[in-house]
């Protein structure tokens, strides 16, 4: 186990270099600097603002002056907000996001695993088939769209909740189950196909002869089997999900790192663009390395040798 996990570290290591690499080639590759949009600027600002963030020295000079930068966590300063590193921009945005994201991941494995359960064991039957078709129509329907209905009801018709930033728990809810209503749909209809699948097992059926209650066999035996696909969708879900939803942040305001993200990709903000895709890649590469460790407390009969 150690030696899978030295192996994994090592491949993630590497794959946020590649990362970094792809992001700061395309990135210097596109026409035009950070401050080609500003409207007015003479050419030679132009050409001492280049001068001062060191986007005038060559491409590779600037590459390694980010890697060396990047390893004592010195992501760069803004291009467009004067002053401000991109490693305070991160931190200002990313606790939004988090507390989003966090709260649409409990809806998610909550609402998901619940519904999909239920309906294995309702399998054919009226129930079995409202849910399959509400989770069909869950998968169909944009994030905005429920973030758009959302604020219809609870902000314009009802007025309990604000149409714009968040202040308490209560005003994170909305953002929560907006991002996460297609996962919560998907969760129920991958955990009802993997149920059904394992209740047709025999060690089931063994348990089943055994006398042990309809509970323990479920929570014993078929359902830990059955959240194996679960834990592979929601090792990368869970990293898209808390860095959060560009759209859905918009939509209610919220000033977390998906708004920023985008906002950097408009004004062509080099550092903030690869500190926030960085940032990202390396939850992702976590996420990946926390499932494939889940794999063997979920299963036993999983080894990494």
């Amino acid at each position: 186990m150690l030696k899978y996990t030295l192996k994994r570290i090592v491949s993630a290591v590497l794959t946020i270099w590649f990362v970094i690499t792809i992001t700061f080639l395309i990135m210097h590759n596109l026409p035009g600097s950070p401050f080609t949009s500003a409207r007015g600027l003479p050419d030679e600002t132009r050409a001492a603002l280049e001068a001062k963030y060191g986007l005038d020295k060559p491409l590779g000079v600037q590459y390694l002056t980010y890697l060396f930068n990047f390893v004592k966590g010195d992501f760069g300063v803004s291009y467009h907000k004067r002053g401000v590193t991109t490693r305070a921009i991160i931190e200002s945005g990313f606790p939004y996001s988090a507390k989003i994201g966090l709260l649409a991941v409990a809806f998610i494995l909550g609402f998901g695993i619940f519904f999909g359960v239920y309906a294995a064991l309702r399998h054919n039957r009226l129930s079995d088939r409202v849910s399959m078709l509400l989770a069909t129509l869950g998968t169909t329907i944009p994030s905005f769209v429920v973030a758009t209905i959302y604020l219809y009801v609870f902000n314009k018709k009802l007025g309990i909740v604000p149409s714009y930033g968040a202040e308490n728990f209560r005003d994170y809810i909305g953002p929560a189950f907006a991002i996460g209503a297609f996962s919560i749909a998907f969760i129920t209809r991958l955990t009802r196909t993997s149920m059904l699948e394992v209740l047709q097992q025999d060690y089931i059926r063994t348990a089943k002869a055994k006398g042990l209650t309809s509970f323990v066999v479920m929570t014993r035996h078929a359902l830990r089997n059955a959240l194996i696909p679960v834990a592979t969708y929601m090792g990368p879900c869970v990293a898209s999900i808390v860095t959060g939803s560009f759209v859905v942040e918009k939509v209610f305001g919220i000033p977390g790192i998906g708004c920023l993200f985008t906002t950097s990709i408009l004004n062509r903000d080099y550092s903030l663009i690869l500190g926030v895709t960085v940032f990202y890649g390396v939850l992702l590469v976590l996420m990946v390395l926390l499932v494939d460790i889940l794999y063997v407390l979920i299963d036993p009969r999983i080894k990494f040798d």
